[in-house]
């Protein structure tokens, strides 16, 4: 908790300003039953309306002070909470966008989700009831008790019964609710997982008609989040009964013990009217403070998870003295000997890669399922480090570069086309912010998506649905081959993203890339032999290493693997 208070220091003068307000708001609140115990004593009694008038209607200032000073309070609170929650949402978020594929794995997506919205929420919350409450009831039970004692010091002496019966109550009800807050946060994250598998998967569910397990499954675990709150609730629920009978009993003592001092004039009747509001105050400051710790426990398990998160340092960053990137006229792409294991897998993934892509020549890699093919494209993005050799880019090794300087050299077509909420024209200028209209439309025709945009009724500004629900498969991935080809980067990564294409658009699309980028590295990674078939070089991959390099001739002399995945896919007469 005491980490992200740091995030306060930029509204210290808000902060001065909100306990002053409370302070005096306080005083206001403390000063009021006093000057009616005068207004009994020396109004009502003596029978003087002149004097009720004046200090009734001086109660009445006192009372609206106090109450804008309250609305001041409420509002400088309100607006520490809401900018702390701005800069804390805005640190976590820019903190998990420097995250490696790693730390993503180690959180969950849907994890990572709910601490930068609840978890944020509940703690921004807290600052509110902090700033008002928190330091409103210890100012008010203290400064309560002091004018109790000032009105009556024996009265006083039932507080010292009273008020530690109550912190007792107080501590053991929150001792036994604070695991289950802990519990609560983390059920959260599966339901949030649970939700989110089922939205993104919407389509994949509803064609094996799972719904009925799927809706089974939401079912145990939002059993288990309600079962939690309801244990939560029942050990909360002890608190407001518990406080109310010892403020009653309390009060009763106050009245009893009170009237028998008026009955031997050892007190007036005003005077005891001002000690049982005084009571009453010091029991509503303790019964706030009682239900500001129910906030704390819950809220103290959402710091400690967003700590957590800021608390996690990049397994991919900058080093401090990063190189700058070597500028060249041909880029260079090299694989030094390099291995890479997944953290907590037996066998690394692949094993050994050499090999070398130059600009003006495209290199295809092939290879079955699980064979690395993917692995070798994150590690080409730096999502990965190797964990044995070394990757070079211009002579460089990759790992000493600055990421974004780095990433800015490459254009990525992943094996999914990840569309987002826009204009198809937003989609494509997502690669390049600066994009003219001309360069977007050229761009869309080399990736050959200008044939479909221009039969919309909208054209390049017709709208895409989120996760570009209302295209096709064809047309996704087409838009994120046009996406990639505006940036009009030193490297292009294409991820098995000419599966979706038919033969003849796929032919159309590869010469079209042939003979528009020429000064560039291209890399493509296909499952399709006729894809890589004209590649200037094809890696075939299996089980993590490299089997076979060279052209397609060459290939069919040569590789076995090659030679194996060409037969299962083209006849003779094709393969010649």
């Amino acid at each position: 908790m005491f980490r992200l208070a740091t995030y306060l220091k930029p509204y210290t003068l808000a902060i001065i300003a909100t306990l002053l307000f409370v302070l005096l708001q306080v005083l206001g609140d403390l000063y009021l039953p006093t000057v009616m115990a005068d207004v009994v004593n020396n109004g009502v009694l003596m029978g003087d309306t002149a004097y009720i008038w004046r200090l009734g209607g001086f109660m009445l200032v006192v009372s609206i002070v106090a109450t804008v000073f309250s609305i001041l309070a409420s509002f400088y609170a309100s607006k520490v909470s809401a900018k702390f929650g701005f800069d804390l949402r805005q640190s976590v978020f820019e903190h998990v966008e420097k995250f490696s594929l790693f730390e993503f794995d180690k959180f969950g997506t849907s994890s990572l989700i709910n601490r930068t919205t609840n978890d944020i929420t509940q703690v921004q919350n807290l600052v509110m009831m902090i700033l008002r409450m928190m330091v409103m009831a210890p100012l008010m039970c203290v400064g309560g008790i002091i004018m109790a004692v000032n009105q009556n010091k024996s009265l006083s002496s039932i507080f010292l019964i009273v008020i530690p019966v109550l912190i007792i109550a107080i501590v053991l009800i929150m001792t036994k609710a604070i695991p289950y807050f802990k519990q609560l946060q983390i059920k959260l994250d599966k339901i949030n997982l649970i939700i989110r598998e089922n939205l993104v998967g919407v389509r994949v569910i509803r064609a094996f008609t799972r719904t009925r397990y799927e809706h089974k499954r939401f079912d145990e675990a939002s059993k288990s989040l309600m079962d939690t709150a309801v244990k939560i609730n029942q050990i909360m629920a002890l608190a407001m009964p518990l406080m109310m009978l010892i403020m009653n009993i309390s009060t009763v003592a106050i009245i009893w013990f009170g009237s028998k001092r008026i009955d031997i004039g050892d007190m007036n009747v005003g005077d005891l009217m001002a000690f049982i509001q005084y009571g009453m105050q010091i029991m509503f400051s303790l019964l706030m403070m009682s239900m500001m710790l129910v906030m704390v426990p819950r809220a103290q398990a959402s710091a400690q998870r967003i700590s957590e998160v800021l608390d996690t340092d990049p397994s991919i960053k900058d080093e401090q003295n990063y190189k700058q990137l070597a500028q060249a006229n041909d880029a260079i792409l090299t694989f030094n000997n390099v291995s890479f294991t997944y953290p907590g897998a037996e066998a690394p993934a692949v094993e050994k890669l050499n090999f070398v892509s130059k600009s003006g020549q495209i290199t295809a890699i092939i290879g079955g399922t699980g064979s690395g093919k993917s692995t070798i494209v994150n590690l080409i993005e730096r999502f990965y480090d190797a964990t044995e050799g070394e990757i070079t880019y211009n002579g460089q090794p990759i790992s000493q570069l600055h990421i974004q300087q780095y990433r800015h050299e490459l254009a990525v077509v992943p094996q999914k086309a990840s569309l987002f909420s826009g204009t198809i024209s937003d989609n494509i200028r997502f690669g390049k912010q600066d994009a003219t209209d001309e360069e977007i439309k050229q761009a869309a025709a080399i990736a050959q998506a200008d044939s479909f945009i221009e039969q919309l009724d909208d054209g390049y500004q017709h709208e895409v649905t989120q996760g570009g629900t209302n295209l096709s498969g064809g047309q996704k991935q087409r838009l994120a081959i046009a996406r990639a080809i505006v940036r009009r980067p030193k490297i292009y990564i294409f991820d098995d993203s000419f599966s979706a294409l038919d033969y003849k658009t796929d032919a159309k699309l590869r010469a079209a890339l042939k003979s528009n980028i020429k000064d560039a590295i291209v890399i493509i990674v296909a499952q399709r032999v006729s894809t890589v078939i004209d590649a200037d070089q094809i890696i075939v991959l299996n089980e993590g290493k490299v089997t076979g390099l060279g052209t397609h001739e060459e290939l069919l002399e040569h590789s076995s693997v090659y030679q194996e995945i060409v037969n299962s896919q083209l006849s003779k007469e094709e393969q010649i």
